[in-house]
């Protein structure tokens, strides 16, 4: 591994060009994470496809012309360990992060409150793990429980 534009998962073959190398742009660089592959491929295609649908052809174009898939540099430890622990919705700033319970940094930030907890609650599911949603004030709101 890692997947390139010649070499990817299966279910990634009948994608338009631009969402096929978002889609392994994104599950390589979950899989760097930690994620396992099982994980990692219906989020990047969800992802992925989200993005294509709201990227304008511009947009998808400039991206195709960057070349290759991205290179990772490895900046970030693998840490599997972080599939079993729980997600977390934060406030972190003026954002809401999503990040797994003992991560070093958020998988992903947003404007909205609604729109990180639906994210947390995709992860989750897809790790089988909780998703626990905190206030502002830093007291627990909410626990989703997708671990059976």
């Amino acid at each position: 591994m890692p997947w390139t534009l010649n070499d990817y998962p299966s279910s990634f073959k009948n994608f338009e060009k631009a969402k096929k190398k978002k889609a392994i742009d994104i599950s390589n660089a979950l899989i760097e994470e930690g994620y396992r592959e099982n994980q990692a491929i219906p989020i990047a295609i969800e992802q992925a496809k989200e993005w294509y649908d709201n990227a304008n052809e511009d947009d998808r174009e400039s991206y195709l012309k960057q070349g290759e898939v991205t290179k990772h540099d490895h900046k970030y430890e693998s840490n599997p360990e972080l599939l079993d622990e729980n997600e977390l919705v934060i406030k972190q700033d003026d954002k809401w992060a999503v990040q797994s319970k003992d991560a070093k940094k958020a998988a992903k930030t947003f404007d909205l409150k609604s729109d990180a907890i639906n994210y947390g609650k995709e992860v989750a599911q897809n790790k089988q793990t909780k998703l626990k949603v905190y206030k502002e004030d830093g007291s627990l709101q909410d626990t989703y429980d997708y671990s059976s």
